[in-house]
């Protein structure tokens, strides 16, 4: 892939910051996208107001859009109206800019996440699977759909549907560390849904090959192909941690401190598997639970 010029949003986020450094090692020239843009390398917008200069995204060959209130917390009425319009409204404005220049970019990698199918229990899921119900699923079919109007001007759209991103650096997995390491962790309700996870750096990667893959375009799941249940995540990660992982956490409980958004992520099943991925001949650094997970640690020296 020939050096590019590269507009990235969420820069600052758990994926961009790491797709960033990466970007620039590979000779790449990198802009971020930014509610405080203070300098040389950054474009100012503000989403929620619906402005954003066009000018300040002429002459980029790719853009990686990042950008989007974080789930991870109980969705209130009003949080749910934030995740939602952070999303679908900031994806629709850069869209239309993007549409409206003379020169646009050749690709927009616009994430979306497995949250999509929703909760499904032991149906395997790829990307012709159509969309669930809920929240979560109606937020995913907006979001990607808000990026309409550069695949009507000719650019190729890509959506990476992410799943559970691992690293220790953040996310679930630095959530889930402290009561592990302790001896208290254990399955979430019956244990019984699926987890489809991914690492980071392979997240990195798949952002990578959509910037570069002419042939990928529409929704690419992002996962690792050996989905787990959540009681084999949890035990895995009890064995690699050398700690016992018995002391289960009753879906009532979690339902009672997060109320929807336990049943919208924590407790949901989705069996997501990559299939344009693998399709297109895609390896992926860590396809296997274990393995990623004690290479993971062992950076942490957490590890037995």
């Amino acid at each position: 892939m020939p050096p590019l010029r590269v507009l990235v949003s969420g820069a600052r986020g758990l994926i961009g910051s790491a797709l960033l450094p990466r970007l620039r090692a590979r000779g790449h020239e990198t802009s971020v996208l930014t509610r405080r843009a203070e300098g040389p390398g950054e474009v100012g917008w503000d989403p929620a107001g619906g402005r954003l200069e066009a000018r300040g995204l002429e002459g980029f060959d790719a853009v990686v859009h990042l950008a989007g209130e974080p789930l991870a917390a109980r969705w209130t009425p009003r949080r749910k109206v934030l995740i939602r319009e952070s999303r679908v409204a900031g994806t629709r404005l850069l869209a239309r800019r993007l549409a409206d220049l003379e020169r646009p970019p050749r690709v927009l990698v616009s994430i979306s996440a497995i949250g999509f199918y929703g909760d499904r229990g032991d149906e395997l899921l790829d990307e012709a699977s159509p969309p669930g119900a809920g929240f979560l699923p109606e937020v995913c079919r907006a979001w990607e759909e808000a990026a309409a109007p550069c695949a009507a001007r000719g650019i190729r759209v890509v959506h990476p549907r992410l799943g559970l991103v691992l690293t220790p650096r953040g996310g679930a997995l630095a959530r889930l560390l402290p009561s592990f390491r302790f001896g208290l962790g254990g399955p979430l309700g019956d244990g019984r849904a699926w987890w489809s996870w991914v690492v980071l750096d392979d997240v990195i990667d798949v952002l990578e090959r959509a910037l570069a893959d002419e042939g990928l375009a529409g929704p690419v799941n992002v996962v690792a192909p050996g989905a787990v249940t959540n009681l084999t995540f949890t035990r895995t990660l009890g064995r690699v941690l050398g700690r016992p992982a018995l002391l289960p956490v009753p879906a009532l409980a979690l339902r009672a401190l997060f109320g929807e958004m336990a049943d919208g992520t924590l407790l949901a099943s989705a069996r997501v598997t990559p299939r344009r991925l693998q399709d297109a001949g895609h390896a992926f650094r860590f396809p296997g639970l274990e393995e990623a997970l004690r290479q993971l640690l062992a950076r942490t020296g957490a590890a037995a």
